[in-house]
């Protein structure tokens, strides 16, 4: 490992420039297409996304897009499976124990035999976060039976999670800990991104902070960042507001955590002088070198203006992230009547771009976003029955797309 990274205060040194030259104020309605539906059920087929009583399901599914093509880890059922974008699916890594063998996909293929959509058995316990690199290998959290949990006697995090890492073809290939290949157990995992190297950020919550652990394209951890809630960058106007980190988000083409922060202070009855709750003031998002420790660089996001009747409120609210691109962009979003009103911000620029992304009311009984590094914002949304998977040319939007 070449470096461990504590942050304290000594780091919170990086001047803060709040400016944001807003490249066009027009809010643009931004195309959305729907590509293809699931059923939610227990097939192979199917993403068992809630449980057959029909109550939310109680394991996470991992959701990811890479050139095209979907993956999807399915907690509930204990597999991960690929789709194009037409919907075909085309493989799968599955749990013989909780699903039904499948009949469409050719199983027990020897070698150099050659098949167009094939399935592989894994133990796979609870799938979540996913994760693909450039060379189509696949990295999912994975949980460990309760009898190999453990406590960090550190931190007093519970240890309870692992990556698993398999071929572009669904062949497992080892397991990630937390030292790398074969490691001891993650606490919560919160976060897992590929990088245009194909190395691998794992984001992990601790009860006073976060961990970050960083790894090459052959599993050597490279750099561990810990993060501590108490060390948190400040305003430098207003050293006594509130703080809270909305995300963090590893970049996908630099050895940069992109990191949010939300600053509020408390608001008080005047007559009485008693606390009636807080209000916002702003946000910040940091851009922390992984390799230094240090805060490079930061870019002041502004609040979303409510609205009533066509008109503003008065009331100004945070904007939350929905994920970072390539060239240290991030898009932000608040949720309206009918989608979501969505803010993309260049770090480096400060350039930003506002636009407008449409759902149904009947699509938010579940829905899960995921950004490219090309900036093509993709999701999966649910009512009772079925699963959407659409996507938005976000990267036209802002002008990415070749």
């Amino acid at each position: 490992m070449k470096n461990v990274v504590h942050l304290t205060l000594a780091f919170l040194c990086a001047a803060l420039i709040f400016s944001g030259a807003c490249k066009n104020n027009r809010i643009t309605s931004v195309d959305r297409e729907d590509l293809f539906s699931l059923e939610i059920g227990p097939m192979e087929d199917q993403i068992a996304l809630y449980n057959l009583e029909g109550g939310g399901g109680i394991r996470r599914t991992g959701f990811t897009m890479r050139d095209g093509l979907f993956y999807i880890a399915d907690g509930n059922n204990g597999k991960i499976v690929r789709y194009n974008s037409y919907g075909d699916l085309l493989f799968m890594i599955y749990n013989e124990e909780t699903n039904p063998a499948p009949l469409s996909l050719k199983t027990n293929i020897s070698g150099g035999e050659q098949a167009t959509r094939w399935a592989y058995t894994y133990p796979l316990e609870a799938p979540g976060w996913i994760a693909v690199d450039s060379r189509k290998h696949i990295f999912a959290e994975d949980r460990l039976p309760q009898q190999a949990h453990r406590t960090d006697s550190e931190s007093n995090a519970l240890l309870d999670g692992i990556i698993l890492h398999f071929d572009q073809d669904g062949r497992f290939i080892d397991y990630l800990g937390r030292e790398g290949i074969g490691g001891s157990p993650f606490p919560r995992i919160i976060g897992l991104t590929t990088s245009i190297r194909d190395e691998l950020a794992v984001i992990c919550r601790i009860p006073n902070g976060w961990n970050i652990y960083w790894y090459n394209a052959s599993g050597t951890l490279l750099y561990l960042v810990k993060i501590n809630s108490s060390a948190i960058p400040s305003l430098p106007d207003w050293p006594e507001a509130l703080s809270i980190v909305d995300v963090i988000a590893a970049s996908p083409d630099a050895r940069n955590l992109i990191i949010k922060i939300d600053y509020s202070r408390d608001t008080f009855d005047e007559s009485t002088n008693t606390r009636t709750g807080t209000e916002p003031i702003g946000s910040i998002i940091w851009t922390l070198d992984v390799e230094d420790g240090s805060y490079s660089g930061s870019v002041e996001v502004p609040l979303f203006e409510l609205s009533e009747n066509g008109r503003a409120a008065g009331i100004k609210v945070f904007y939350s992230v929905l994920g970072v691109m390539r060239g240290g962009k991030a898009l932000l979003y608040f949720p309206i009547d009918t989608g979501f009103s969505v803010l993309f911000i260049d770090t480096h620029s400060r350039e930003q771009r506002r636009g407008y992304i449409n759902f149904t009311n009947d699509e938010l009984r579940y829905n899960d976003f995921y950004l490219s590094t090309e900036g093509i914002l993709s999701a999966m949304l649910a009512d009772s029955f079925n699963i959407k998977l659409v996507w938005w040319r976000t990267d036209k939007f802002i002008g990415e797309a070749p």
